[in-house]
């Protein structure tokens, strides 16, 4: 009911809103004063923490929006930076006038320097580099200073253009090495011709022209960018300042809400994110294209996309990631090549055959595994989803509670429940199945905009499963995968094992028609994503930031990485508020002595300390940030990456010896869907490679060795 009647003071809100944003002034609104209008009138409403627009909000706006036209300072002058802070401090008072004087000063200032920069390009690559020359180059963008003269932008281009040479020059050479070895090594039967060798100046030539068609079809997109699409990147800065999960979204983007309800589109099937200029791999969708391919991971990041007819791919670093989208989907039955730097940092060209994409593997899946003569289950969850469409159709509390069942059927003594990699979903599902664990009880608290708080129960005093419990996260587990994780933890009902914390998102958005704002309008105004709730653990602490403290700590590639909310712009902070009466699950497990004995197993894991040792040097290649542009310190300085690299190969061969299998009503299913067959033997593959998951069944072994001694003592007390 409380609900029902908070969700009628928002529709009388809009309602509102609404009919005050139909008086004349916008019979004939300007769409871009508008469009700020409405996204300002929306977050100082309705965003669950509202900024004051005061002269600190106006600088943030200001430096953000510069570093977003021109990230790598190679476009603007120091006079025009200079020019440009006039309004440093008045930005906030011309957001409340919806007045947009600093965004076409910057906007117009912004084409003549693009042009500029076109011809310098050209022009400076024109001339061969040096790469003799004992040079470097620093990636540390954010420590340049704006030029002050055309000469020294020249120069600054210089730098920039001959770092890309250099790597193009490399591969170069190398390619014509490989290619010259393969053919005097190739059989007699298979008789190669030895291609005739090019000289470095050659190949230097080739590999300036590779890095200009680059620029060229970079400038080609940029070029084409129109008004709306730079206010967008300016509205964007502006609500990003409220946290790091608001944001609008142009009409053309309405797409990827379709997407997402229809649950099938067409392209690589992988879920992307802007992180630091550089579009990121966040989620490959199982079963999808790039799935299937089996080579793109979470944590890529794509630098160029290569269309199937086209010889060089398109830069993409410092695109909007909805424009780079526009260039990875495409077709059924077309191809795509993405250049990407691996998590290692090392490059690699990923080409993947376009697909219809389904999110069907974003269900539940299970599988039994023997462990020292018990059998345990394994449940994968992928995503707490839910149709809001038909809520009695099909979602993850029930046919996560299906799959124990099943389970249970096969005689499951314990069971083990992946989160890792789950960006969460439903609220509600995720308290319907906590409740499967625990008799009944609060689950999640969660406070609005109006400071009041409602606790979220279980009131189902049934439990679906009562015996050992671990919960697997990582890094990238967040929001309703953190619900679940600290409920359990705070009843003490399961073990949590993973990474030091979870990715720390502590918040709950929803999607706003800005068209419904206003009336007998033909334009079309897009979408506003904006934070409405807070939600915290049952025991008072809020998951934003912190995320949950895995009682396990297991290392990752990931462990050293900046990685999670606290390393977003502008995150909501950790609060605190009083804790929900709960009570901790009785039972006869002892957590406490099982999770020191699986610390103390961890200690000793040889394959978990070159885990260690290999997130430690990928954290280091990627803080890498000076270059020499002298080729031989160069390549030396790869092949040296190469070579230690080399002693983490062994990581790749790792068997945990444990084998896994579908539950018996699926086996029927697998004999007749082909597909269905290569999913599962493809996800039994990774699952007999996991360290994780072997660590989880020892503590399972662990829990069930646990209860009876302590069942035993507390026999003996009680008599």
């Amino acid at each position: 009911m409380r609900r029902n009647y908070k969700l009628l003071l928002l529709v009388l809100l809009l309602a509102f809103a609404s009919c005050s944003f139909t008086s004349k002034k916008f019979e004939d609104p300007n769409k871009d004063q508008l469009l700020v209008q409405l996204v300002t009138y929306m977050l100082e409403q309705n965003h669950f923490n509202p900024q004051e627009m005061n002269d600190d909000f106006s600088q943030e706006i200001f430096e953000e929006y510069i570093q977003q036209l021109d990230p790598l300072k190679r476009y603007f002058h120091a006079s025009d930076i200079k020019e440009f802070e006039a309004h440093k401090t008045e930005l906030d008072d011309q957001i409340k006038a919806y007045d947009l004087s600093f965004f076409n000063l910057t906007y117009e200032r912004y084409l003549i320097r693009l042009a500029e920069s076109k011809e310098i390009y050209k022009e400076v690559l024109k001339q061969p580099f040096d790469f003799s020359i004992d040079e470097a180059f620093s990636t540390k963008y954010e420590d340049l200073s704006f030029v002050n003269s055309k000469k020294e932008l020249k120069e600054r281009w210089r730098h920039q253009l001959k770092f890309s040479t250099i790597a193009n020059y490399d591969d170069l050479i190398s390619q014509q090495e490989n290619e010259i070895k393969q053919a005097k090594e190739a059989d007699a039967d298979e008789k190669k011709e030895i291609p005739e060798e090019k000289s470095l100046a050659e190949l230097e030539r080739e590999a300036r022209e590779l890095t200009q068609k680059s620029l060229d079809e970079l400038y080609e997109y940029m070029e084409d960018r129109q008004r709306k699409d730079l206010l967008s990147v300016y509205v964007n800065v502006i609500v990003r300042e409220y946290d790091p999960h608001t944001a609008y979204y142009e009409p053309e983007n309405r797409d990827r809400f379709d997407a997402e309800i229809s649950g099938k589109f067409e392209g690589i099937g992988a879920r992307l994110q802007k992180k630091m200029d550089v579009i990121t791999i966040m989620e490959v969708i199982a079963g999808g294209p790039a799935w299937r391919q089996n080579e793109l991971e979470v944590g890529d990041k794509i630098l160029k996309v290569r269309q199937e007819d086209e010889e060089e791919g398109l830069n993409v670093v410092g695109m909007r990631t909805s424009d780079a989208v526009k260039f990875i989907k495409g077709p059924k039955g077309t191809d795509v090549t993405l250049t990407v730097k691996k998590v290692d940092g090392t490059i690699q060209d990923i080409t993947i055959t376009r697909d219809v994409v389904e999110m069907g593997e974003t269900y539940a899946k299970s599988s039994t595994v023997i462990k020292d003569d018990k059998k345990y289950g394994i449940i994968d969850l992928p995503k707490f989803y839910v149709d809001f469409d038909d809520v009695n159709n099909r979602n993850a509390a029930s046919d996560v509670k299906l799959e124990i069942e099943k389970l249970k059927s096969e005689g499951m003594e314990g069971l083990i429940i992946d989160l890792r990699n789950n960006g969460g979903g439903s609220l509600q599902t995720v308290v319907d199945m906590a409740g499967f664990f625990i008799k009944d009880g609060p689950v999640v608290q969660v406070k609005t905009i109006d400071g009041e708080k409602e606790v979220h129960k279980d009131r189902d005093r049934s439990i679906v499963w009562d015996g050992p419990l671990v919960i697997l996260v990582n890094e990238f587990s967040a929001s309703a995968s953190e619900i679940l994780a600290a409920a359990m933890q705070d009843y003490k009902r399961a073990i949590i094992i993973g990474s030091n914390q979870t990715f720390g998102k502590g918040t709950v958005q929803t999607v706003f028609d800005l068209n419904r704002l206003v009336r007998n309008s033909d334009i079309d105004l897009g979408d506003l994503k904006f934070t409405i709730q807070k939600f915290y653990r049952i025991n008072g602490g809020s998951n934003q930031l912190e995320g949950v403290k895995s009682d396990v700590v297991i290392p990752n590639r990931y462990s050293y990485i900046d990685i999670g909310e606290k390393n977003e712009e502008n995150p909501l902070p950790w609060s605190e508020i009083e804790p929900a009466e709960y009570e901790e699950w009785d039972s006869y497990f002892d957590y406490d002595a099982t999770i020191a004995k699986s610390k103390a197993r961890m200690a000793n894991n040889e394959q978990l300390k070159l885990i260690d040792e290999n997130a430690k040097w990928v954290k280091k290649i990627r803080d890498k940030e000076l270059f020499s542009l002298k080729y031989d310190d160069y390549k030396a300085s790869i092949d040296a990456s190469e070579n230690e690299a080399k002693r983490f190969e062994e990581l790749s061969n790792y068997k945990n010896n444990l084998t896994f299998q579908p539950l018996s009503q699926e086996l029927k299913l697998m004999d007749q869907d082909s597909v269905l067959k290569e999913k599962r033997e493809r996800w039994f593959a990774s699952l007999s490679k996991d360290v994780y998951i072997e660590e989880a069944l020892n503590v399972l072994n662990d829990l069930k060795m646990t209860y009876g001694i302590k069942r035993k003592v507390a026999s003996s007390v009680q008599n």
